[in-house]
């Protein structure tokens, strides 16, 4: 084993003349900075030293290209340079040598990138708090709310000048009011034919059974048709029929979809139908099934999706997506008795242009179900948040608006 200094005017360069006169096999010990110069000790076996370097692969102790740029980003020198040089170079056994080093660089990286942009975030964003205080408290109550990013941004960006943030607030509300989509009372009031789709446990059932009890307090029973398509669920198809001998309406049962279109031809007569189907799971083929299934009746019917308010908004997006072939006319919102954010799940029905027909909270019927109204779901979106004390740390908020929301000149 022999030791030898290397001097250059940087990391690059003597690692480089290091690569050319020992080989990979070279393990550097320490470096230093010596008179504005790069100095470096490196240790190799003479053994070692006599045969020929293989540069494609990444030997013990030798830094790969590019990394002495981010020992230097790091500030690393002396032991802690020879430390992130092992670690770069000592794979697990057995692995490629030169991939692993690589990999190793790899992460490195990212991990400055990573680094890098939370700060930059965090810059902007104080930056933007300094510029427009207005906006950017504005931005904070959205998001505690449980608006999306992209929703709040968009709310917030282009406000008119000289408002205080009561006006600007209140201008808040109604915009988001105005995104929101609904249909009004119409199916209580005109009927219609409107199949109940959604995942399993998310009360469609429920809803169905509101919404022929509201029917009938307004029309009677005789023109009130419940139909239950669910063979999956154990004791659905009793269920309907239970509901239809309390209500005194008819009710009908198919157990494959494909018997729909005859069906409805039957009952022609009804003014109000109401198509209970089975409960999804995360399979996208069920869905599929589904889809197929409706779609000889689809331009006779409504596709009306469920969705529990109490969700995460996450689930609810994906939930979305999973029915988006069946292409819902409308959804019904439940559980909002058991939420404590509703800011999510208004975020999601925007994005995807889904109008809200009902909503339904508690136990009652028909009582607890309700048209949807806009500015009623927005103040209730804010009540919940007050309610449960919602807040926005400035992490999450560098996070969301640091690198992507302006303000308007």
């Amino acid at each position: 084993m022999k030791m030898k200094r290397y001097t250059a005017p940087d990391m690059r360069q003597a690692l480089k003349r290091v690569r050319e006169e020992q080989g990979a096999d070279a393990v550097i010990l320490s470096s230093r900075r010596v008179d504005g110069r790069v100095e470096i000790t490196v240790a190799v076996d003479e053994d070692a030293a006599q045969s020929p370097p293989e540069p494609a692969v990444a030997a013990e102790g030798v830094v790969p290209a590019g990394f002495e740029a981010l020992l230097a980003a790091r500030g690393l020198a002396g032991d802690a340079a020879r430390g992130a040089a092992s670690a770069v170079a000592a794979p697990p056994p057995g692995a490629p040598l030169a991939a692993q080093a690589s990999d190793a660089v790899n992460g490195e990286l990212k991990t400055l990138r990573r680094m890098l942009e939370t700060q930059l975030a965090a810059l902007a964003w104080n930056d933007l708090t300094r510029r427009a205080p207005l906006a950017t408290e504005l931005l904070r109550e959205l998001t505690e709310i449980g608006f999306a990013a992209d929703v709040a941004a968009q709310v917030a960006d282009r406000l008119p000048q000289g408002l205080d943030f009561t006006g600007a607030r209140r201008l808040a509300i109604a915009r988001l009011a105005d995104r929101v989509q609904v249909t009004g009372d119409r199916w209580c009031e005109h009927g219609g034919v409107v199949a109940l789709v959604g995942a399993s446990g998310v009360g469609k059932s429920a809803a169905i059974a509101r919404l022929a009890a509201g029917w009938v307090m307004r029309h009677g029973p005789q023109s009130l048709a419940l139909v239950s398509a669910d063979a999956q669920r154990f004791g659905a198809h009793e269920q309907t029929a239970r509901l239809g001998r309390l209500l005194g309406a008819a009710t009908f049962r198919i157990d494959e979809l494909s018997e729909l279109p005859a069906l409805l031809g039957r009952l022609g007569d009804h003014r109000f139908v109401l198509v209970d189907t089975a409960g999804v799971g995360p399979r996208e083929a069920s869905v599929a099934t589904l889809a197929t299934g409706l779609q000889p009746v689809r331009a006779r019917l409504e596709v009306a999706l469920v969705l529990a308010a109490s969700a995460q908004a996450g689930t609810l997006g994906e939930t979305v997506g999973r029915f988006a072939p069946l292409r819902p006319d409308a959804c019904v919102l439940t559980r909002l008795d058991e939420t404590a954010s509703l800011g999510g799940a208004l975020s999601v029905l925007m994005r995807a242009a889904i109008p809200v027909a009902y909503v339904s909270e508690g136990p009652g019927i028909p009582d607890d179900l309700r048209p949807a109204r806009a500015l009623d779901l927005v103040c209730t979106a804010v009540q919940l948040a007050e309610r449960h004390g919602a807040v926005a740390d400035e992490d999450l908020l560098a996070r969301r608006f640091g690198g992507s929301f302006h303000v308007a000149s």
